[in-house]
Formats: C-alpha cells, structure tokens, sequence
C-alpha cells in the first residue's frame, strides 16, 4: 500500500485524476461507511458555484418577459388559441412606459425603467430598437442575428467589459465580442479555432501562468493538441506572483502563446501591475506572442486592469458572468478580441497551401474566405462551419447577459461588488481565524474568491522545514484531503491538480455560509494537530499543536 496509514484507501491510484472529478471520490468519502448524526451536514467547499446571485437584474427579466408576452399576444390578438407573434417595433417604447407606470413598484421595473433610461442617455442607443431586441430576444422567436452577438446587446456588453477589464487605462481601437456558453465554451472554442487555423499545430510550445484552472493544464495534453507546455510558476512566499526571472520564460521565441487565469484560480490573486507592465515589455519585443488572459474573478478585484487593456492587439480575453452574479445555470460568457489583431495577421501571413485548405474550409458561409476575421471563424467552428447559420449563443441568454451588464454599469457606487467582497472576506476572515493562520489585509492584489492552503508554506512558517519533510515521507497528497472528508465531512479541492507546486487544497469561500467555514476551519485545525502528535511522538520533538501557523 502507499504511504497512507489508513487501510483500504490508494490514494495514489487516484493522482491522475483531475481535481474536479477526485472531488466526486471525496464526497462518497465525506457519505461514508461510518454511522454520524443524521444533522451533521456534509460541508463541499470543493466547487467555486457561489451560494450568492444578483436578485435585481433576474426580476428585471421576468418582467422584460411578461412584457414581451403581452408584445407577442397583441400581435396576434384575433386568435385565442395560444398563438402569438413577433412584436411590434411602432410605438413599443410609449408601451412599455405605460407597462412600467401599471406595474410600478413590483420588483425589477424600476430596473428596467433605469436601464432602459440607461441605454437611452448614457450610450446614446434608440430606446425602441433596445426594447424591440431585447423583447425578440427573450421570446427566443428568431435565430440569432448577427450570429457572434445580437447588434445592440454587443455593444452593451462590449460597455461592461470596458469598464470592468480596462477601467481608466488608455486604450485604443475597438474590440468585437462572441458571446459563448460559459468561460468553458470559451476555452473550447479557442483552442479549436487556433488548431484549425494554424495558430498552434502539435509539437509546438506554449507557456501557462500556474496554478492554473486545471483545464488549460489538461486540453493542451490532449491528442487533438499535443503540445509542449512551459510553465510560469507564481510562488506563493511572493503573494502568488511572478517573477521577472518566470515571465522571462516567455522571451524564448518557441513560445507561441501563453495563456493565464487572471485573478488566478485557486490563489485568487492579480497579477500585479509591475508583472502586467513587464509582459508588455516582453510584447513589445515580441510581438509574435500570443496572449489569452481569462478575467472570470476580475469582477471581484479592487481596480483591475486586464492583460487585454495592455496587450490588446495580442490578447484573447475571456470573461465569464458565472461567478460575479452567481450565473453558473446561465451559461453566459465572452471571448473578445481587438478589431486589429496579431491572429487576422498570422492567418493571413500562413503558406500558400494552408491558406487553401483554409479557403475550402469556410467557403460555404462567404464569398471571401480569406477576409473572414479570426473571431468570426471561432462562431463559424462553434458549429462545425456547416452549421454556421444556426450558430450564436440563445437570444433568452444573451437578453440575461445584457440585463447583467446594465445593472453593474447603473451599479453607482458599486454597492453589489462591494457587498460581495465584503461577503467573501468575511468568510475568509472566520476560516483562517479558526485554523490559526494569521494574514494581513495590506496585499490590493487578494481577491479572495478563494482561499489556497499550502501545507509546506504554511507547515515550514509554524514548525519548520522537518516537519514539512516528515509530512511529505509519511503521506500520501490526497490523504489529509480523505481524513477531511472521511472524519469531518468536509470536502476540498486538491492544489496539486491547478498546477500548485506545494501539497495543498483549495476552499472557495463562495459556495457556503460564514459558519461553515468556521467548522471547516476547525477541522483543518484538529487533522493539523494530530499530525502534529504523530511527529511528535515519531521524532520525539514537542512542537506546539496550537501554534499559530
């Protein structure tokens, strides 16, 4: 058996497995053969879906949709049997306002009213043509046209993103955005479109920004890919950032692209504005280098500037509305890219033959394939090209994703992200209170989405590098990660599988109450002092079970 003292349990036969899907064998860990109270509460900190949601933009769409209904119904007034129709664009907006006026004070009108006021005033939009996309938009009447991102709900969203990943950084040109099923689809999308189009090709290098959510470590392995992987190591005695020494890893022209989770995922944390600042550099000498930045915890952060805002011609930005308004059922992500971009400039740059096959392969959906945008071929691969004309994320989706949107744009001053940081810090604060690890507030890169708890950082800060030697030789990875689960029902994610170079587990603080995690913390702190004894008892030390870590 491997080193676990426990009988009956291989841990190592189960290091392959992804973390997420290891989570699943922590859980039936966590149900156990052993009889517990039945008020004893498994506790699933395993998963980053947060137990919060914006309330006020969902009322605003269920009213968006009666409204809509009533839209339809009048269309087709003459036939009671159910049958509706496409709404009328003549005087829809004098419509809703006497809508809004019959309706006053029922949740989410007064929303929709500033949004609609928003759109109006603030964006210099048409009222009508806003009310009118977005009322055939939520009857999910009509196919999505434009397929990338339906005219009016682009130029909203494309609002938001400049606001949340650029801010007040200076930024020329314009971008286009593809709104897609989640920052998954997102992923999938983009590395497809790059394999197709010669962006990336097996054997080639890219470098990851690690930790790094475990998929970007396990596409690149796939066989669809197969290629050599770089790795930028955050170190965690340096507040999870990169060195100059990492991020010059990605001067050497074999990298082609490198990719990063921006806050990371699981150590929560901004890149710092000197690391931003240095990849620009690097760019600058570099302007090869292509560049994916995923900003799903952006949202959380204080004053964040996105990879994109610096590098906007090398980037692929993707955001997901997942996390920050507790959308994971939604499905609502983006991938943007600027209007004048280093990936149109390979593709037209390829041999003779590659640009050929590549004509072929998109000459069904455009007289001129060669002209067809980067962007525009992730939608037209979305659906294998064939299907190019049912392509685009649902119009009932897309309506959700915009009314997200205006409601952090009309967001003034930012009370809904405030109270989320608020939420999650305080929880981070009754975690680490109870486990005995002291921090300070003084880092503006923690974002605190999650909390990383690195066993050899932490163990060689309290009891010192024997100890830590002694956990290693005598444990299995994952076995502290099943004593959790088995004897105090809580359930992490393992670091490892995010690409950690330390034994650790992540805890999201989103997904469970402030008291949960004062169990939680508990527990972690009861499993460390056994350990503690074992050593003791092993080495004939007396180290402090209760010493702060």
């Amino acid at each position: 058996m491997a080193k676990s003292e426990h009988k009956g349990e291989d841990h190592s036969a189960l290091a392959s497995l992804s973390p997420f899907e290891l989570k699943d064998e922590l859980i039936k860990a966590a149900g156990g053969a052993v009889a517990r109270p039945a008020n004893v509460a498994m506790l699933n900190a395993g998963r980053g879906n947060p137990n919060f949601l914006a309330t006020i933009p969902r009322h605003g769409f269920w009213q968006l949709g009666l409204f809509a209904m009533r839209e339809s119904e009048r269309s087709f007034a003459y036939m009671p049997e159910g049958v509706g129709g496409f709404p009328k664009r003549d005087g829809l907006e004098e419509r809703f306002e006497l809508f809004a006026r019959d309706n006053a004070g029922t949740p989410g009108i007064d929303f929709l009213r500033g949004a609609v006021s928003y759109v109006r005033d603030q964006l210099g939009l048409n009222a009508g043509d806003f009310l009118y996309e977005m009322c055939e938009g939520i009857l999910a009447s009509n196919y999505p046209v434009p397929d990338r991102m339906l005219k009016l709900s682009e130029i909203i969203v494309g609002q938001y993103l400049r606001r949340e990943m650029i801010g007040d950084h200076p930024f020329v040109g314009e971008f286009d955005v593809f709104a897609v099923e989640g920052g998954t689809a997102a992923m999938t999308y983009i590395f497809n479109t790059m394999r197709e189009n010669h962006l990336i090709k097996p054997g080639d290098t890219i470098a990851l920004g690690t930790p790094i959510f475990t998929p970007y470590i396990e596409i690149p392995r796939l066989n669809d890919y197969r290629l050599e992987v770089v790795n930028l190591e955050a170190d965690v005695a340096n507040g999870w950032q990169y060195s100059k020494q990492e991020l010059d890893k990605l001067r050497d022209p074999k990298v082609k692209a490198f990719f990063l989770v921006n806050p990371s995922n699981p150590p929560s944390v901004k890149m710092n504005t000197e690391s931003l600042a240095y990849i620009a550099e690097i760019v600058a000498e570099r302007p090869d280098l292509i560049l994916l930045t995923d900003d799903v915890y952006g949202t959380f952060a204080d004053d964040f500037v996105s990879l994109f805002a610096l590098c906007p011609k090398n980037t692929i930005l993707v955001y997901s509305y997942s996390k920050y308004f507790g959308a994971t059922g939604w499905r609502l992500g983006t991938i943007a890219t600027h209007r004048h971009n280093l990936f149109d400039e390979q593709i037209a740059a390829l041999p003779k033959e590659q640009k050929a096959e590549l004509h072929e392969r998109y000459e069904s959906i455009t007289t001129e394939p060669e002209k067809l945008k980067f962007i525009d071929r992730l939608v037209a691969d979305s659906r294998t090209v064939a299907l190019n004309h049912t392509a685009g994320l649902s119009t009932p989706q897309q309506v959700q994703m915009v009314l997200f949107s205006l409601f952090s744009l009309m967001d003034t001053p930012d009370a809904y992200k405030n109270a989320l940081k608020r939420l999650i810090r305080d929880r981070k604060d009754a975690l680490y209170r109870e486990i005995g690890i002291s921090f300070s507030d003084d880092d503006e890169n923690k974002v605190d989405y999650y909390a990383i708890l690195d066993l050899e950082f932490l163990g060689e800060r309290a009891y010192g590098r024997e100890f830590v030697e002694w956990i290693i030789g005598n444990t299995e990875p994952s076995e502290l990660l099943f004593r959790l689960a088995r004897d105090a029902r809580v359930v992490l994610l393992p670091g490892r599988g995010f690409g950690t170079q330390h034994p650790s587990g992540r805890v999201s603080l989103a997904n469970l109450n402030e008291s949960d995690y004062v169990q939680i913390g508990r527990a972690i702190r009861t499993l460390l002092g056994e350990y503690v004894d074992r050593y003791n008892a092993a080495s004939g030390k007396k180290l402090d079970r209760n010493k702060v870590l």
